[in-house]
C-alpha cells in the first residue's frame, strides 16, 4: 500500500474511537462472566483504544491506555503481556513526569501484573510504591480508589 493509499481518520473521529473503545473495554471488564469471545473482544478493544490515543492523545492518555491493556491481561491471568504494558505505562509516567493518580496506578499495574506472573516480591514492591504514591493523590476519592484497588495486593 502506498503512503497516499493509507486510511486517514480526522482528529475528532480518532478521539471518539479512543474514548468509545476505552469505555467498551470497561463494559466488558465489568461483566460478571465473559465468554472466551468476549475476552478476545476485550483485548482487541483495549489495544484499539490505545492505538487511537497514540494518534490523538496526550502522554497521560497513552499511560492510561497502557494501564488498561495491562489490566485486561491481568484480569485474564496473562502475566507476560500484562507486564509488557504495565512497564510501558510506568515508563510513560516517569518519562513525562506524570504524577498524582496516574503514577499510583502505574505502580498498581506493575504490582498486579507481577502478581499474575507469580513474581510476589516484585508485586509487593510495586504495591507499596502504589500505596506511597496514593498518599500524594490530591483528590480524596481518587486516593481512596487507588488504595482500595491495591489493598488485595499488600
Amino acid at each position: 500500500m502506498a503512503d497516499s493509499d493509507t486510511l486517514t481518520i480526522d482528529h475528532a473521529t480518532q478521539r471518539r474511537l479512543a474514548v468509545d473503545l476505552f469505555n467498551h473495554t470497561w463494559t466488558l471488564l465489568r461483566l460478571p462472566e465473559r465468554t472466551p469471545r468476549q475476552d478476545t473482544e476485550m483485548i482487541h478493544a483495549a489495544h484499539a483504544s490505545r492505538h487511537h490515543w497514540g494518534v490523538v492523545g496526550t502522554a497521560a492518555n497513552h499511560a492510561r491506555g497502557e494501564w488498561q491493556v495491562s489490566h485486561v491481561y491481568s484480569v485474564l491471568g496473562r502475566g507476560e503481556p500484562a507486564l509488557v504494558h504495565a512497564r510501558l505505562c510506568l515508563a510513560i509516567c516517569l518519562d513525562h513526569g506524570i504524577r498524582d493518580w496516574d503514577i499510583a496506578y502505574a505502580h498498581e499495574a506493575m504490582a498486579r501484573a507481577h502478581h499474575v506472573a507469580g513474581n510476589d516480591a516484585a508485586a509487593g514492591e510495586h504495591a507499596r510504591a502504589a500505596q506511597a504514591a496514593a498518599a500524594e493523590v490530591a483528590d480524596q476519592d481518587d486516593r481512596e480508589q487507588v488504595l482500595a484497588d491495591i489493598a488485595d495486593l499488600l
